[in-house]
């Protein structure tokens, strides 16, 4: 049976230290850095882990539903989604995710853009 990309790149245990990478340059970003001011990052980076690692093909499931409850009344532009995948997208590469599969997880995060993007 063939690894999943989950496997492959350590589990929840790298998934999060990635997350956490990935938060670290989002707090510093002037485009989405505040979005974050009132938030538990624990708890956020535990919820983004999750979400990572489902789309990595692990044992979370994160639906299309809470995806959208979570991101109902922040008020995502285009501006703020590109800059949340540009660095979502910087971390991995910078992680050692191959490329490819950088370019799949920013397909599915795009595929996702109408549930986070505010209209």
């Amino acid at each position: 049976m063939a690894q999943t990309m989950f496997e492959r790149y350590g589990g929840f245990a790298q998934v999060s230290k990635v997350v956490s990478e990935f938060y670290d340059r989002a707090l510093e970003s002037p485009v989405i850095g505040h979005f974050f001011a009132n938030t538990d990052m624990r708890r956020q980076i535990d919820h983004q882990t999750k979400f990572i690692s489902a789309l990595l093909g692990g044992p979370a499931s994160y639906s299309d539903e809470q995806l959208k409850s979570a991101h109902a009344n922040l008020a995502i532009d285009d501006e703020a989604f590109e800059e949340m995948a540009s660095l979502l997208e910087e971390t991995l590469e910078d992680s050692g995710f191959e490329a490819a599969d950088v370019a799949f997880v920013r397909r599915e995060i795009t595929r996702r853009r109408h549930i986070i993007v505010s209209r």
